[in-house]
């Protein structure tokens, strides 16, 4: 799509001009429990603002899910050109549920003058940015289990998938993660809620201890596939591991709560936590050790995970140049 060698995906922890939180309403699965979550809106708000602006979308809104309908933005290796706002199709997860208004909101967001830099419709193509994560380096990773889930961009072939998004993100090269789906999650796998990438070839992913848990074995098989995996110079990554919460039910059905859903912005790392001070702590300072020069912040997010999603899922951020 883009000459590669003009553009790039930026890694999350690189300077950013802000991030986007689209606000609970009424009108949205939120209803019966607005409140609470309003509060935990807030209180990522208030983290963020310290470091950096926070660009709020209002209604009309199908949902709240920044992260998979807000811009994937490429910025510029040269100094005369723009950050390309790359405006892809969101589909409710596989058409799971209504998104017309959810994708609506980058368009407006581009007319309003709300965010700076050159629109590119993507809209032929469906892709949600939980299910992508880039090093900043050509190297872009996702899921099989998302990106080849039906309804999203079937007839299309996993090669003819990888090729699209080489070139349209201007990646050298795709990881394909083949395990680790968690209990009760909407998004068919997103990358976010299993493996993040960090600075210095460092992975932080979600582990899981308990043979006796039902998402043992898969999580195990990604372990396993993390091992063998190689940066794009041959060396092996760096591995930390995330524990996993404890079990949090609602209505009998598990709830797909993730440490790996943390938020990288400018000097900070904004973490979920679940009101499980041990595994909370713990995975607090893993995550430090991910981002040392970063201050660690827990937010608590169980009003988030009973609509299935969790902290990162609810932003999106923006490199320099982006939010006016």
């Amino acid at each position: 799509m883009f000459p590669k060698q003009s553009y790039r995906l930026p890694a999350e922890w690189e300077p950013q001009s802000g991030v986007q939180l689209t606000w609970p309403h009424a009108d949205t699965d939120w209803a019966p429990m607005l409140d609470d979550i309003t509060e935990t809106y807030r209180q990522m708000a208030e983290a963020i603002k310290r470091y950096e602006p926070v660009l709020v979308v209002e209604p009309p809104t199908n949902d709240t899910w920044a992260r998979d309908h807000g811009f994937i933005t490429l910025v510029p290796q040269t100094p005369n050109l723009e950050p390309r706002l790359l405006d892809f199709k969101f589909n409710g997860w596989g058409e799971k549920f209504p998104a017309d208004l959810d994708n609506a909101i980058n368009r407006r967001l581009y007319d309003e003058g709300r965010v700076k830099g050159q629109y590119v419709d993507c809209l032929d193509f469906v892709l949600e940015g939980g299910s992508i994560e880039s090093d900043g380096r050509g190297t872009v990773f996702t899921t099989t289990g998302c990106l080849l889930a039906p309804h999203r961009n079937q007839p299309m072939t996993q090669q003819q998938i990888e090729e699209r998004l080489k070139a349209t993100l201007c990646a050298e090269r795709i990881v394909w993660i083949d395990h680790g789906a968690l209990t009760g999650d909407d998004t068919d796998g997103h990358i976010d809620t299993l493996v993040r990438i960090c600075p210095d070839n460092t992975l932080l992913y979600v582990g899981c201890d308990d043979p006796k848990d039902e998402q043992y074995h898969e999580l195990k098989l990604m372990e396993q596939q993390l091992q063998l995996l190689r940066t794009i110079d041959g060396r092996p990554y760096r591995l930390l591991k995330l524990p996993m919460p404890r079990p949090i039910m609602d209505d009998d059905q598990r709830l797909p709560a993730t440490y790996a859903n943390f938020l990288v912005i400018n000097g900070a790392v904004l973490c979920p936590t679940y009101g499980q001070p041990d595994l909370d702590d713990e995975a607090l300072h893993i995550i430090g050790e991910a981002f040392p020069n970063h201050d660690i912040i827990g937010i608590d997010c169980r009003s988030i995970i009973r609509q299935h999603g969790s902290l990162h899922c609810c932003t999106m951020q923006y490199p320099e140049n982006v939010i006016q």
